[in-house]
């Protein structure tokens, strides 16, 4: 059985196609696993021990856009609006300020009221409680 002359390069064309193909696809692929993998996973445990400090209250809510919200729910938002936003956070401050500090809806920041009357912004709250885990000094606002 002979293959024709075009036929030669019909299967060429289809060759270096897939060849193409794949080439963009291994590209694709390494592109990505590359920008998951700017957040290191020192970084990456910081964001969830902040969130789930969050998770862990008992005597604060969270407000959001005017409206309360326990903490569990609010940890849950938190951890959804930063797999939502992943390929902007490379730390755990980006995570404070790309996700924890305010709506990017309607840009209000969002704050934590506890129940002895304290409220505080969430930048604050959270840049402290980075600082603690950073073994930096604190000075408390407020």
């Amino acid at each position: 059985m002979s293959i024709k002359p075009n036929s030669r390069f019909t299967v060429l064309l289809r060759l270096s196609t897939l060849i193409v193909g794949i080439g963009w696809l291994i590209l694709t692929v390494g592109i990505g696993l590359a920008s998951a993998s700017d957040l290191s996973s020192a970084e990456k445990r910081k964001i969830e021990v902040l969130i789930s400090g969050v998770e862990q209250m008992t005597d604060a809510v969270f407000i959001r856009n005017g409206r309360n919200y326990n903490a569990p729910v609010a940890a849950e938002f938190l951890r959804r609006k930063w797999k939502s936003r992943r390929s902007e956070i490379h730390s755990a401050a980006d995570f404070i300020d790309k996700v924890a500090s305010c709506s990017s809806t309607t840009g209000k920041p969002y704050s934590i009221h506890w129940r002895d009357g304290t409220e505080r912004l969430c930048t604050e709250y959270f840049r402290a409680q980075l600082s603690l885990l950073e073994g930096r000094s604190v000075k408390q606002s407020g």
